[in-house]
């Protein structure tokens, strides 16, 4: 898996890619991640990325000539242009803009098979809304919200994303009952010492029996996300076991979690 970050900031990557699975997905060879400055691209001996906004406003707006100069770099020049003229996307370009489409674990997934990923991260105003029409793919937010620029959001999306990567995670179940991986908030989670200032881990994680273990985490999962976030049950997948849990849950208005 290759990312390509475009950045005015380029040093505010280094801990964050420095540290924990990122770090060894790279070390490993399973992921690639290259940061460009975008200031690099920019002509005259100022360097300058940015200017006032036409129609007067606050603030700056970052200029369109240095971003499609480095993503034609990063690309190709034949590539970018293809790309927007047929629709055909071979490799994403995400500019990360708190207008664009809320970033999920379904579109995590979708970026991990693409293979290759380029993000632009925006700053101050925004960015010129030309580098949308000539050269973007994707535009994604984090969350409704606003900070201030892009370079957090893309660490979140290299984060999701480089989870995803075969062999990255050492068991793979964790993949499987992560939260969001199957629409469903996680379970809740215990370890050593089984009591702890008067609150004990739940009997049944003591019992051995794998078969009740199961059932009660997804019960937990379904209770979780209805007290939590009931609107991820609209597009969760679910059983008639889990409807009918659920069901229970809201008769007994028990979606108050234990």
């Amino acid at each position: 898996m290759r990312f390509d970050i475009l950045s005015l900031f380029p040093g505010m990557f280094e801990g964050a890619f420095g540290e924990s699975i990122v770090k060894r997905a790279v070390q490993a060879g399973l992921v690639a991640i290259a940061i460009h400055n975008i200031r690099d691209y920019a002509p005259g001996k100022h360097r300058v990325t940015d200017d006032a906004p036409y129609g007067g406003g606050g603030g700056m707006v970052m200029k369109v000539e240095p971003i499609v100069l480095a993503l034609e770099d990063i690309l190709g020049k034949d590539r970018v242009a293809r790309q927007k003229a047929t629709g055909v996307v071979e490799v994403p370009v995400i500019l990360l803009t708190p207008a664009g489409r809320l970033f999920t674990q379904r579109i995590a997934r979708e970026y991990e098979r693409c293979g290759h990923i380029v993000m632009l991260c925006g700053r101050y105003e925004g960015v010129d809304e030309r580098v949308s029409q000539l050269a973007a793919t994707d535009e994604i937010s984090i969350g409704d919200y606003v900070l201030s620029g892009g370079e957090i959001p893309a660490m979140v999306i290299v984060e999701a994303v480089t989870r995803l990567v075969p062999g990255v995670l050492g068991d793979m179940r964790a993949l499987i009952d992560d939260s969001h991986a199957g629409g469903l908030l996680e379970y809740p989670h215990y370890t050593r010492p089984a009591n702890c200032r008067g609150l004990s881990v739940p009997e049944v994680l003591l019992s051995g029996d794998h078969a009740r273990v199961a059932r009660w985490r997804r019960e937990q999962s379904l209770r979780r996300t209805l007290a939590r976030r009931p609107d991820l049950l609209e597009r969760a997948r679910l059983s008639e076991a889990d409807r009918a849990y659920l069901r229970s849950l809201m008769d007994g208005d028990g979606a108050k979690e234990e």
